[in-house]
């Protein structure tokens, strides 16, 4: 198992600001600050961080009255649109998984379709990036992402925050891809390290 890595989600605190911009799109910095008690300059930093790694759009207000526009931010896929970055992490991802599967010479001879094939080289990219192993069951629609190496950091609280998030981030993730697959939802455990996600044949 790979360690956490310095991923634009290994901060509980943007994990946190996703947490906000996934709940409420177009928040703005202030709004931020007053939701978590960052420092504006904090705040920033941390957008930047997220806007660089493809999970939160930025847009310009449009305003009718006098004043300088405010900037407001919204998780990717929520309310602003899809991120250019998370579109070409995609196409990436994409192109990536049909050299391997070329080189291994691997058909896709599988229960899925191409386009859901695709969803999955940008999943297992976007979550390896975010520091986990995943292993993915394409018969069974599974991700299986034990053990989680942020449930023996979080209280109980924060890693339901936690898993809400990647959860949210995983359907983004999808549905930049394009294609049947959706996240169905995790797998019930009483080990918190035990994490599976199910997912979900749409078509």
């Amino acid at each position: 198992m790979t360690t956490v890595a310095y991923s634009a989600i290994s901060s509980y605190s943007r994990v946190e600001i996703l947490h906000l911009l996934q709940d409420r799109p177009q928040r703005t910095i202030a709004e931020l600050c007053e939701a978590t008690g960052l420092h504006a300059n904090t705040i920033r930093e941390h957008l930047q961080r997220l806007i660089d790694g493809g999970y939160v759009v930025p847009q310009t207000e449009r305003r009718t009255t006098r004043g300088r526009p405010r900037v407001l931010y919204s998780a990717a896929g929520t309310g602003a649109g899809s991120s250019p970055v998370a579109r070409r992490k995609v196409a990436e991802a994409a192109r990536r998984g049909d050299l391997m599967r070329r080189v291994l010479r691997v058909g896709n001879g599988g229960p899925l379709a191409p386009d859901a094939v695709h969803q999955l080289d940008a999943l297992v990219e976007d979550l390896s990036a975010a520091g986990f192993d995943p292993l993915v069951d394409e018969d069974e629609l599974t991700v299986d992402l034990t053990p989680c190496t942020h449930a023996a950091a979080d209280d109980e609280g924060r890693r339901s925050m936690r898993c809400a998030v990647h959860l949210n981030l995983m359907q983004s993730v999808l549905a930049e891809a394009g294609g049947p697959l959706a996240v169905d939802g995790m797998r019930p455990s009483c080990d918190p390290t035990q994490c599976v996600v199910q997912l979900i044949a749409r078509r």
